[in-house]
């Protein structure tokens, strides 16, 4: 599946297996090669996505009396 494809979970699913594989050394080098390439997608992925869920977090605002008026977006 293309990475740039993949949802926040799968891609993190699939980067702990890569992960998994390379600690235990289970693959020949080349194969290595690949999987930390792959690894290294997957990670980039993961990143993208939570920056992409960060920056949709809104903070509630409140009134003067405490009460929630609505959202504001997040300060960066």
């Amino acid at each position: 599946m293309d990475v740039n494809e993949m949802s926040f979970e799968d891609a993190l699913r699939e980067l702990e297996t890569v992960v998994g594989k390379l600690e235990r050394g289970e693959v020949p080098l080349d194969k290595s090669i690949e999987l930390y390439e792959r690894g290294a997608a997957l990670k980039k992925r993961c990143e993208a996505k939570l920056k992409e869920a960060e920056e949709k977090v809104a903070k509630l605002t409140l009134d003067g009396d405490g009460q929630p008026t609505g959202t504001a977006p997040l300060d960066g």
